[in-house]
């Protein structure tokens, strides 16, 4: 069923008859990488024809986002329906202990331990693959994955990674291979399943286009020659590798027959703008608050379900798990604040979006109002950016107006007070570190 609503369509999943198998889910996860650098989303010059395909049979929320730009707190984000600050998952590692650098402290046994204790922390929260195997859904991990074995704490009946320290253990180990070494754990599976006759979820999270950025010499060579900076030129030939690996996962979908019976969802975990002079990110991207680290499109695609077409409501990646268990039957928990998108009523009434930053390296792992660098909120296209004075000293409040200033250059806070009132009402209400 279609509603128009403001000029703009909208689609509501149509109900599933009572025969009709429960739909297969599969998570695509870019890393690192801008909410502008693909082809259906205007880039000058790379090219991603794969998803660019995904798009034009997806409904397109252009305006999402991942409400912190660091990986590990976006990805929890992504399987448990939750903020990080409920899901504890804020930093990407502990505190380094005083004396040590960041590579002594991946030898430390305290430190070692504080890590055990953070995925004992994500344990607590709910995970779609524990949600999907009570409704008799298989379920496999590739890729980037931190909360340890992938089975044993995140609840996959199948995965890549380990999660051992002793063997290289932290955000994904043997997933990594994913993707820059091919697909073949998840062919194999996607083979199972249908050999098995049972739905499946599938996390394809592969780190591409993530640094370290070494594309395939004849990607490489497809845009050297179309920027002067060959750090830029390597990044843009990853996005597309990347894209190749997405078209082989459609393309296996379609060749065993289970596409049309399978929710394809994309996103990616967070911005990345590359410095012209050094392979590091620019400034204003990831780990930021700024939309070039949580700006993200996210696609929705399902066929017979979804009408492909182009939305420009606001989304959000707490918004994938009751989708997908609302799609598969089952009862999104309580405290999950997202929405179902394939709900026009609700994708219309939703104006404002939310989020925080936190510290790289966490300074209380079960506090996290100790690691909260900023709050930010999206109402309508004003944006507010609110620094937490305990760990970014001397900042002021950043208001925008995005239907005007996208790149977040010009500062609008100090003429409009009582915007920047309204809105941080709306912050403290959503969220208010104490």
């Amino acid at each position: 069923m279609l509603r128009y609503l403001s000029g703009i369509v909208l689609v509501l999943a149509l109900a599933l008859p009572a025969t009709a198998a429960p739909p297969n889910v599969v998570f695509i996860v870019g890393d690192d990488q801008a909410w502008t650098d693909y082809g259906f989303m205007g880039h000058e010059h790379i090219k991603t024809p794969h998803l660019d395909k995904l798009a034009r049979e997806s409904l397109v929320f252009k305006r999402g986002y991942v409400p912190t730009s660091l990986c590990r707190a976006s990805l929890a984000t992504m399987i448990t329906g939750l903020y990080p600050h409920q899901h504890l998952m804020t930093s990407n590692d502990p505190p380094i202990p005083k004396g040590l650098t960041a590579a002594q402290a991946n030898k430390d046994p305290g430190f070692l331990k504080q890590r055990q204790e953070m995925i004992a922390l994500f344990e607590k929260s709910p995970a779609l693959p524990k949600m999907l195997e009570k409704e008799d859904y298989l379920s496999f991990q590739a890729g980037k994955w931190w909360e340890g074995n992938a089975c044993r704490c995140g609840g996959f009946t199948e995965g890549m990674t380990h999660g051992d320290p002793a063997k290289g253990g932290r955000h994904g180990d043997e997933g990594l291979k994913i993707g820059r070494q091919g697909l073949q754990p998840v062919f194999d599976f996607l083979d199972k399943a249908k050999k098995d006759k049972k739905p499946f979820f599938v996390w394809y999270a592969p780190m591409m286009p993530h640094s370290p950025h070494n594309p395939p010499e004849r990607l490489f060579n497809k845009y050297k020659d179309k920027t002067k900076s060959e750090f830029v030129a390597k990044y843009w030939a990853m996005c597309e590798w990347f894209d190749e690996t997405v078209g082989d996962l459609l393309t296996q979908l379609d060749k065993n027959g289970q596409a049309e019976n399978t929710i394809v969802i994309y996103l990616h975990d967070n911005g990345w703008i590359q410095d012209e002079n050094s392979s590091v990110f620019a400034p204003k991207s990831k780990r930021s608050p700024y939309d070039g680290g949580l700006r993200t499109p996210i696609l929705v695609k399902w066929p017979g379900h979804v009408k492909a077409g182009a939305s420009d409501r606001l989304a959000s990646s707490v918004d994938l798990v009751p989708t997908v268990l609302k799609a598969v039957g089952a009862k999104p928990a309580k405290d999950m604040p997202g929405i179902d998108l394939l709900d026009a009523h609700w994708v219309a009434s939703r104006d404002t979006v939310f989020g925080a930053i936190f510290e790289h390296n966490a300074i209380d792992i079960a506090k996290p109002a100790a690691n909260v660098q900023y709050r930010w909120v999206i109402d309508g296209t004003w944006k507010l950016i609110l620094p937490h004075d305990l760990n970014v000293k001397g900042a002021k409040p950043e208001l925008y107006d995005l239907s005007k200033d996208a790149s977040e250059k010009t500062n609008l806070a100090e003429q409009n007070p009582e915007k920047v009132k309204e809105l941080t009402k709306k912050v403290d209400a959503w969220w208010k570190p104490e």
